[in-house]
């Protein structure tokens, strides 16, 4: 991804690709993993993701709210994407490796209204929250 206003982190999980797609392609286990602490449940959401799909979230930053996003990227064991309403996409870049899969989620939030969450510091906070989310989800698939 070349964008400007783009972060990821990657990590080595010692699980097949496979493993670790399942988890993020099932929206019903995203709050699991969420390393953030905003993501607290599904609201609605096919029981397994594919390109196209839409499914809602329920969030709280403060405030509760709900999130309505759609998959737009979504390759079998190595990439699943969606954007909600404001285009920001989250991304996971999946390759196998010797001793398990090195995973990448990317945020990236190269829109021009991105300015808001810029000015609030979310770009560094998301950062922190990827690498959370990145050991939970090994914690997960190698449980």
């Amino acid at each position: 991804m070349s964008s400007s206003r783009s972060i990821s982190v990657s990590r080595l999980i010692h699980a097949t690709p496979s493993r670790i797609f399942d988890l993020l392609a099932d929206p019903r286990q995203h709050a699991r993993f969420d390393g953030s602490g905003s993501v607290t449940s599904v609201k609605t959401a096919p029981p397994r993701l594919a390109l196209g799909s839409t499914f809602s979230m329920r969030m709280k930053m403060g405030l509760g709210y709900v999130t309505r996003n759609r998959v737009v990227a979504f390759e079998e064991d190595h990439c699943i994407a969606w954007h909600h309403f404001a285009m920001f996409e989250w991304r996971y870049d999946l390759e196998e490796v010797e001793g398990g899969t090195m995973v990448t989620e990317s945020f990236n939030y190269d829109r021009p209204w991105a300015f808001a969450i810029i000015a609030m510091g979310f770009p560094e906070r998301n950062r922190a929250a990827i690498a959370a989310t990145l050991e939970r989800l090994e914690a997960i698939v190698t449980s």
